[in-house]
């Protein structure tokens, strides 16, 4: 029976020393060499370096005077990261996007349906260019600021990738926006 069990413990702790130990210390090692900035949460700071999130992660921004990201089912936590799950026949559905239409609506123009619709994670960090030109009157309204320039802005701002559409961060547009002389 020992004869059995004695090679069964072995490659029990051998495995576990392998797979729990050494392989995640390799992967975590090589993170952090070849990808430091993604491995420890691609942190967005300010120019004094202190942590304004992450740009990965949408953030609520309240008030006029900022970009607003997506809505999110989960309020923003990421603990709770979720889509809605609510069917596009449910008229829950369809009532809280005419409640966030009206809301976000700036005169005659529909707003884009970024603007009103929640992404799959709920804490999608980017809007298409479209949805953050949208919102440039009210701001700019809000602020006091020339149209011209938060256009400029968010031109400055959008990311072009190689494969995929255009996408601004709106952490990244608002930080930006932020450091704009009043």
């Amino acid at each position: 029976m020992l004869n059995q069990l004695r090679p069964a413990i072995v490659s029990l702790v051998l495995l576990s020393a392998v797979t729990g130990v050494a392989y995640p210390l390799a992967v975590t090692g090589i993170a952090q060499v070849a990808f430091h900035d993604q491995a420890n949460g691609s942190l967005v700071r300010d120019d004094q370096g202190n942590v304004r999130g992450s740009a990965l992660i949408a953030q609520k921004f309240d008030g006029a005077q900022w970009f607003h990201s997506r809505p999110s089912a989960g309020d923003f936590a990421t603990v709770s990261s979720s889509a809605s799950n609510l069917a596009p026949g449910n008229p829950a559905l369809a009532e809280r996007i005419a409640k966030d239409a009206a809301a976000q609506q700036i005169g005659a123009q529909p707003v884009p349906l970024a603007l009103v619709t929640t992404s799959g994670s709920g804490l999608d960090p980017q809007l298409p260019p479209a949805a953050a030109l949208y919102q440039v009157p009210r701001i700019a309204l809000e602020r006091g600021v020339p149209a011209a320039s938060l256009e400029k802005l968010v031109e400055a701002n959008t990311e072009r990738p190689l494969i995929g559409p255009a996408v601004v961060n709106v952490l990244a547009l608002n930080m930006a926006l932020a450091s704009l002389p009043r």
